[in-house]
């Protein structure tokens, strides 16, 4: 047996060329994309997209091997804007002599905005060969102007049969099972095989741990009908097609006001190995994009929800998305903040030559004063605190963005608006002028 510490056999197995690489034959066949441009020695910015298992890593580790270049790896999941500029720094030394540098990132999805908007400039310039790994769709987790200066190779599940002949390479060269002599029924692998749904790894150490529970309790033949006392389950599948189905489950049972099924989507994405970090992130956006001045203190909740997975981690952490969850689902609905600033954003689209009126603009300067800067502003607090005038730029002055709802705490809020503006045209929803 191996000792703790030991790399799982996973890793031990991780194929040392192309020919050892089972699976994807549509990208590393003899005629795919990926292996004519490993067997020339090149390589390509690319995001590597697909199910937990099926090779991305590995596919990474070849490109290691078969690319001359400084090849860089790091997580997005443990590594930030400091370990990105390092490598960029590193990289853009390397350029001036002539050398390339590979920066495999796992997990992408991973990076936020701003990490990513680092990648984008020095991909483009060539200066680093951009190697990222995601099981979530990139259309929607990758910015759009970095996406687009790479390829999406999208990897497939692996079969039964794959998993199948991977496993039995296993059996056939690894150290523990060479040292051990178990006898491994063909039932057993094929069993493996079929409830790992394409995942390798997950074949590889669920063999290992069986194997090595089998010759701790001093057997040396494993049968199919000990596999169910020996085996960990892997009770769920979570594909990326349940996680965006879940996840759309969810959000449509928080928008509709249904606390019991907005907690079941939610409990069967986390038991599915969903990132909390995602679920916290939706609900943040729903309580302002659904519930918005409704229920300001929505967005409140959301907030604190996701800082407490970041506080506290799974497993415990699910209590707190789930206070934030059935409050979110209970909490008056208002889209109001949604459709002002959609209004805002095409008004803007048409008007951004719109002059600032000169009695808003600060007369900084003598000259900027003689030119009529800040003339007839009045300074609210002076008057009571309100001036019926608009702020808005000149023919803009009767358009509404924002059209308050007589619903929750919004009530007031369009209340009192009224009793400041007096009715206004759009006041019922019904008409929003676009300018």
């Amino acid at each position: 047996m191996f000792t703790q510490g030991s790399e799982p056999l996973a890793e031990r197995m991780r194929p040392k060329d192309l020919d050892e690489l089972v699976g994807q034959d549509h990208v590393l066949g003899e005629s795919g994309v990926l292996r004519r441009a490993l067997e020339s020695g090149s390589i390509f910015s690319c995001i590597l997209y697909g199910p937990p298992g099926c090779g991305k890593s590995s596919i990474a580790e070849l490109i290691r091997k078969y690319v001359d270049a400084e090849f860089h790896s790091l997580s997005g999941s443990l590594h930030g804007a400091a370990e990105i500029k390092q490598v960029l720094s590193r990289a853009q030394e390397l350029k001036k002599y002539g050398k390339r540098t590979i920066l495999f990132i796992d997990e992408i999805h991973r990076l936020n905005k701003a990490q990513q908007d680092l990648l984008l400039s020095r991909v483009e310039d060539g200066t680093i060969v951009l190697i990222g790994a995601t099981t979530e769709n990139p259309s929607f987790e990758i910015i759009a102007p970095l996406l687009s200066r790479c390829r999406v190779i999208q990897l497939k599940p692996l079969t039964a049969e794959d998993l199948l002949k991977i496993m039995k390479r296993a059996v056939e060269r690894d150290e523990l099972f060479r040292r051990s002599q178990v006898e491994i029924e063909e039932e057993v692998l094929s069993y493996i095989a079929k409830e790992s749904n394409g995942d390798a790894r997950y074949a590889l150490n669920t063999l290992e741990t069986i194997v090595e529970t089998t010759l701790s309790k001093g057997l040396k033949k494993l049968r199919l009908e000990d596999l169910a006392e020996l085996s960990p389950s892997k009770i769920l599948t979570y594909t990326e097609e349940n996680h965006y189905d879940l996840a759309s489950a969810f959000i449509k049972s928080l928008r509709g006001s249904d606390p019991d099924a907005a907690l079941y989507y939610m409990v069967r994405m986390l038991e599915s190995g969903e990132d909390p970090r995602f679920i916290a992130r939706r609900m943040i956006i729903l309580a302002s994009e659904d519930i918005g001045l409704a229920d300001p203190f929505a967005l409140v909740i959301a907030v604190s929800a996701a800082q407490a997975v970041e506080h506290v981690g799974m497993p415990e952490c699910a209590l707190n998305l789930a206070e934030a969850a059935i409050y979110l689902a209970t909490a008056p609905k208002s889209n109001s903040t949604y459709e002002a600033l959609s209004r805002a954003k095409e008004l803007v689209a048409k008007t951004k030559d719109a002059e600032v009126p000169l009695f808003l603009r600060n007369p900084v300067t003598k000259l900027m004063k003689n030119m009529g800067y800040g003339k007839g502003y009045v300074y609210p607090h002076d008057v009571g605190g309100f001036v019926q005038r608009s702020y808005m730029p000149e023919g803009l002055e009767d358009i509404r963005l924002y059209v308050p709802k007589d619903v929750g705490k919004e009530s007031s809020i369009k209340k009192r608006l009224e009793q400041l503006w007096g009715k206004r045209e759009g006041d019922s929803g019904e008409s929003h002028p676009k300018g």
